[in-house]
């Protein structure tokens, strides 16, 4: 039998049939789609009533609780997507498709996807309880004794960890003894590259002055592929901001690309298609997505949240990542990223006489580019306003530029961080267990000594979606002093397609992977960063929904902001990544597709 992902589209429409015959009897008899409309929704409804009727003659008596509250997800999904006011909101209509398929019309199906399809197969299947994992499951009987009951609980929960065990295997850190070898050589490589010594390594300074900016160096230390050279080639030709610091560059796998590197070299190498998309976002003006033009009160100042501002007073990184969401306004650090000095007073004055502020956020660009003396005075003017008791440092120099967390900088930290009185916390930004290396581990040794806090914040993109790998990277980063704090969906700009995941796959992960793992290591939260209005959190389903799937099988979210509760704000509608298109994906690469396909059931 073939998997679900390798069905044609004629295929998946026979199945469609099957799975709901009722619905091709409607849409045949129906005279027009509006009636056929008014008795689906009538269908759809006696189905809703008698998913939780006790009588035994209903189609959902035998149904255990899961599937009953899966078939309740997949009617409310099935209805969102055929009513009027989704359809206008999206300019498509799935029931107009279906009309026209049950009836035969020519070209009908080569208006849709397989990814179309399959998810319509999904939600008809799902409506009956019969999506899978739980179909047909019926729960044994409960020991009448509690020690049984115990030692039979304890078993099932052994295997729950097994599976995850045997997942974990897949993966390294960068503390693994192989990769430090490896990584020792290229270091050296790189070292005798630039005519540099051991004691040049451990000094930020000689990595600023060496960033590696061009595809000559690149590939004259190690080797690249056709995808990444020609990527590179478009950032020389168009001037894309391209930067890798060598520390970071001594991460990568010489030899190529590799299992273990691929999601090191993605996030500082473009793509092709990433170039291309960059510069068409370009040419059309709308290169500022998350919309911050909207929420900055004043240069540098951007605000969402009621307590805290963001201070942006240097837009350059020693590293560019390429799915940064400020990629339209950071800077090579060689064209003057500073703001003006005067330009920073005002924000510090700003932030002085709003009384309701209490926490600032120093970001960017990466603040601890910065020198230490700028530094001292920055952190200082915002520590001497007496409202503000926390200062967030958001830097990804840990990761990119371990060596900048020198005694000088420890010692500002130490300085304005207050107990009782004032917090000085980082938050960083680890991407894969790969990146967390002895040169991290011990800069994060000396900021935890003074008693400061590190938070990380993850982008889940498709180079650690695959099963258990962000479980792994949490359980690294916690047993190396920084706490998991969010999880970012990716965003949804056209440059970053390479990287964007179904947000179906961060619930399933955090649903099926990393509710596996201690409280104390899953204390991040999952979040779609809504443009102009800020986070939604992503298992608060009360805050976003799905509306419509289009013809090419992608889902379409409504996204509610954070402060619904408090004021009417406009909703945010976001067209997500295929899910088919995702399975595919992640077939090309050696997975099992097979493994994700509960995704379909997450909303």
């Amino acid at each position: 039998m073939k998997r679900l992902i390798d069905l044609s589209k004629e295929e998946l429409l026979e199945r469609i049939w099957k799975a709901e015959p009722r619905l091709k009897r409607i849409l045949c008899d129906a005279k027009h789609v509006e009636e056929a409309r008014h008795v689906l929704f009538d269908y759809l409804d006696r189905f809703r009533r008698d998913l939780y009727n006790m009588k035994t003659y209903t189609p959902f008596a035998k149904l255990n609780s899961v599937e009953k509250r899966t078939a309740r997800e997949c009617i409310r999904v099935l209805s969102n997507t055929m009513r009027t006011e989704n359809e206008h909101l999206t300019r498509t209509s799935p029931l107009q498709v279906f009309y026209d398929l049950a009836r035969g019309e020519e070209g009908a199906l080569d208006r849709v996807s397989e990814g179309f399809l399959m998810e319509y197969l999904a939600l008809l299947r799902g409506i009956r309880g019969q999506y899978g994992k739980h179909s047909h499951y019926h729960e044994t009987p409960e020991p009448q004794e509690e020690r049984p009951a115990a030692i039979e609980r304890s078993a099932q929960l052994d295997a729950y960890a097994e599976t995850m065990r045997r997942s974990l295997k897949r993966y390294k850190t960068g503390l693994d003894p192989k990769l430090i070898n490896r990584r020792k050589r290229l270091k050296k490589k790189i070292l005798r590259y630039f005519g540099a010594t051991k004691e040049d390594w451990q000094n930020y300074k000689w990595h600023m002055k060496h960033i590696i900016r061009d595809v000559e160096t690149l590939s004259s230390l190690v080797t690249l592929n056709d995808d990444e050279r020609e990527g590179l080639r478009m950032v020389k030709e168009h001037h894309i901001p391209f930067e890798i610091t060598p520390h970071y560059l001594s991460l990568f796998n010489e030899e190529g690309q590799s299992f273990h590197d691929r999601a090191i070299r993605a996030q500082v190498i473009q793509s092709p298609r990433y170039c291309a998309n960059v510069l068409a976002h370009q040419r059309a003006g709308g290169e500022d997505f998350m919309g911050e033009r909207w929420t900055s009160p004043m240069d540098g100042v951007t605000r969402r949240y009621p307590q805290i501002i963001i201070m942006k007073p240097f837009n350059s990184c020693p590293q560019i990542c390429v799915y940064c969401q400020r990629n339209w306004e950071i800077k090579d650090m060689d064209d003057n990223p500073l703001m003006p000095r005067d330009k920073v007073v005002e924000m510090i004055q700003w932030a002085r006489e709003d009384k309701n502020l209490s926490e600032i956020l120093i970001t960017g660009g990466d603040p601890l580019t910065l020198n230490n003396t700028y530094l001292d005075w920055l952190i200082g003017e915002i520590a001497a306003i007496d409202h503000v008791d926390r200062i967030r440092i958001g830097t990804r120099t840990l990761a990119t530029l371990p060596q900048r967390i020198n005694d000088g900088l420890l010692a500002i930290l130490e300085k304005y961080h207050e107990w009782g009185r004032r917090e000085v916390a980082l938050v960083t930004h680890f991407e894969h267990p790969t990146e967390l290396c002895p040169d991290v581990l011990d800069a994060v040794k000396k900021i935890k000594k003074l008693g400061i806090n590190i938070y990380n914040q993850q982008v889940f993109t498709y180079y650690n979606s695959r099963k258990f790998e962000t479980a792994f990277l949490r359980k690294a980063l916690k047993v190396s002093g920084i706490d998991p704090y969010y999880t970012f969906n990716c965003q949804g700009k056209d440059e970053t397609v390479d990287f964007r995941v179904p947000i179906a796959r961060i619930l399933q992960e955090r649903k099926e992977e990393a509710r596996l793992l201690p409280g104390l290591v899953r204390t991040d939260e999952p979040v779609f960063n809504v443009p102009r209005l800020g986070k939604s959190h992503l298992r608060a389903g009360q805050d976003h929904e799905v509306i419509m799937i289009l013809p090419d099988g992608r889902r379409v979210y409504e996204f509610y902001s954070w402060d619904t509760k408090h004021a009417t704000a406009k909703d945010y509608l976001h067209t997500d990544v295929s899910l088919y298109d995702y399975f595919k994906r992640l077939q090309k690469d050696g997975e099992n597709a097979s493994d994700y396909l509960s995704m379909l059931y997450y909303f």
